[in-house]
């Protein structure tokens, strides 16, 4: 009989256990998780091979940083503390997204010889890898349940990445440092601001002044993350496409675009507020980031229009 009275409490001190180790959990563990780093990465100053690119290099570094060294969080099911994290893996994706825009054109451009040489195949797998979406986890029951996950399809491309890389240090692969490549290359990430500057405008003028507009800070976070990530690249193809620049007398244009990157990056409030922008309660941070964001695209206009002359 004493274990029968007994029973009913000893269930409700495992529910009541249960009720405050689950919170513990997931606050726990998105505080441990949580990192939104926008520092400027060691690629920039590292000590390169010869004959390497300094701007693939760096783009290897920011996804592996993302992917390894602060856990990638954008794919974790319900079940881990990642997935009730929405800004971090926003800003985890952006950066993919600038990076996967220059794989792109390391593929298209500058890995060949003025289009007309063969495709480079680490160049090419690279690219395709970081297209892969960043929210596929290693089992999706809505279709094959067992598929590659985000993080694995990243380090592929990273080891695609830095292997183009050893091979332009032995000679066996291009890197086509050409005014008119790096003009290509400018004009693709322009127009990649341009559709991010339009998100801006559809999102401030369909939700400015909600209270409770719960979405603005992923598109303010996944805005950052790109921006990071640019910023990152041209500094890096500023190494690469020193001479070209030095000709062309825009070394001072390129550091004032890339430092117009890096404040764009740099916004990172509180709380993400989108509000009216007349507003004299309610900042609207979203406005905010695209005026910095369009600086920061103007400029690189320019230096494409001093590489045209």
């Amino acid at each position: 009989h004493r274990d029968l009275h007994s029973f009913p409490t000893r269930r409700s001190s495992d529910l009541l256990a249960l009720a405050v180790l689950v919170p513990l959990y997931y606050l726990g563990g998105m505080l441990w998780l949580h990192r939104i780093d926008d520092r400027p990465i060691a690629a920039t100053t590292a000590d390169l091979l010869q004959g390497t690119s300094r701007t693939v290099a760096i783009a290897a570094d920011l996804v592996e940083r993302e992917v390894d060294r602060h856990r990638w969080v954008a794919n974790d099911p319900w079940f881990m503390p990642g997935a009730m994290i929405d800004n971090m893996p926003a800003f985890q994706q952006g950066i993919v997204s600038a990076v996967s825009r220059f794989a792109v054109e390391l593929t298209d451009q500058l890995s060949r010889v003025r289009g007309s040489s063969q495709i480079d195949a680490d160049a090419d797998a690279a690219a395709g890898r970081l297209k892969y979406p960043g929210d596929i986890w290693i089992f999706e029951w809505s279709s094959t349940p067992v598929q590659q996950s985000s993080e694995a399809a990243y380090r592929r491309a990273i080891v695609h990445l830095r292997r183009y890389n050893d091979r332009l240090a032995a000679g066996d692969a291009v890197f086509d440092r050409r005014a008119d490549n790096l003009m290509t290359t400018l004009d693709r990430i322009a127009s990649d601001l341009g559709s991010s500057s339009a998100a801006l405008f559809e999102k401030i003028d369909t939700s400015a002044d909600s209270w409770m507009d719960l979405t603005a800070d992923d598109l303010f976070y996944a805005n950052k993350g790109r921006l990071f990530g640019y910023s990152m690249l041209l500094t890096g193809l500023g190494d690469d496409f020193r001479d070209v620049l030095r000709a062309r007398q825009a070394d001072a244009l390129w550091e004032a675009t890339i430092a117009s990157f890096a404040a764009a990056a740099a916004l990172q409030p509180w709380v993400v507020v989108n509000g009216a922008l007349d507003s004299q309660l309610k900042p609207n941070h979203l406005a905010g980031q695209g005026f910095l964001l369009m600086r920061a695209r103007t400029q690189l206009r320019e230096v494409t229009n001093i590489l045209l002359k």
